[in-house]
């Protein structure tokens, strides 16, 4: 071994014993939260994919949806985004920012002629009923090409289907904070940005006491233990509540940010303020009758209320 060998096998040793080595991952890596800013457009097309920038979007007008156009949290390594922009941001830094082309069968997959039907009429709602109109056809989705008579060739492809797809990305900073990153993964999985904050609880635990080695067959026993937990509190807003992805996937959304987080348990807390108004004026004429024996429809026509209008409320919010 000559003097040089021997002096990078000294170097090797040290970094084993430091845990490092020359080739250690630097830069962003799977399971950090980036805050990112993207434009996502087709290569050939220039049609506009997504965007987190409000002046494309206004440019665009797409600007009127309920979105907000801001950078997004994502989570490296999830499949968050296209993979191959997956690849260029790992090992990068914040404040770094690059294009990447993502060919058609990595973006939307290539466009498959037997996915293209031709159906009777019948089968779609007559509102639906024109080209380039998207319908749902026996649990399938797709779009209407042409529609001659009774009959409508219907694409079954994503609508991107073979295209490629040009995403210029910037990495607007590193998320750190918890509750940040809590937020962020709200926003992705929902569109929605609910109110939350992290607090550690003392919580009563039932726990199992250790049997007596000499009573194999006791039965298990159990006490209650004051243990911390951390906790993520989430306001449930209205926006939150009627949410359809929340209201069918809240179990794995939950535990998702549970994960990624770090946190105990996510406590959901509806708040409901207190009415004022013609419902505090109605309370007074309630607890006026209890204590009287008045009539109601009297006591509602005293107060200048439409009984029957109150009744025809609350039968059409029960229809819904």
């Amino acid at each position: 071994m000559t003097e040089e060998q021997a002096e990078q096998a000294d170097d090797v040793d040290e970094d084993v014993e430091d845990g490092t080595t020359d080739d250690e991952a630097s830069g962003l890596q799977a399971g950090d939260f980036v805050k990112l800013g993207y434009t996502a457009r087709t290569v050939e097309e220039e049609q506009l994919v997504d965007t987190t920038d409000p002046d494309v979007a206004e440019e665009e007008g797409v600007d009127d949806q309920q979105t907000e156009f801001k950078p997004r949290t994502i989570v490296l390594g999830e499949g968050h985004i296209f993979e191959a922009v997956e690849d260029e941001i790992v090992g990068a830094e914040a404040g770094d920012s690059g294009t990447v082309t993502i060919p058609a069968e990595e973006a939307f997959g290539e466009h498959d002629p037997d996915d293209v039907e031709t159906i009777s009429a019948e089968k779609i709602d007559e509102d639906d009923r024109y080209p380039g109109a998207h319908v749902q056809i026996e649990g399938r989705t797709g779009h209407i090409t042409t529609i001659i008579g009774g009959r409508a060739r219907v694409d079954f492809n994503h609508p991107l289907a073979g295209e490629d797809v040009e995403y210029d990305y910037e990495i607007v900073d590193v998320v750190d904070d918890r509750e940040e990153r809590a937020a962020g993964l709200f926003e992705m999985y929902l569109d929605v940005s609910p109110e939350l904050e992290i607090e550690v609880d003392e919580v009563e635990e039932e726990v199992p006491v250790e049997p007596d080695d000499e009573d194999e067959d006791a039965e298990p026993e159990f006490e209650t233990e004051v243990v911390e937990k951390e906790t993520l509190y989430v306001e449930s807003t209205p926006q939150l509540t009627m949410n359809q992805q929340w209201m069918f996937s809240k179990q794995q959304i939950a535990q998702d940010v549970i994960d990624k987080v770090g946190v105990d348990r996510v406590i959901v807390q509806e708040i409901i303020d207190g009415a004022g108004g013609m419902m505090g004026g109605m309370g007074g004429m309630m607890s006026g009758m209890g204590a009287g024996g008045g009539d109601i429809e009297d006591a509602l026509e005293d107060a200048d209320v439409d009984a029957d209008e109150i009744v025809d409320e609350l039968e059409a919010d029960a229809d819904e």
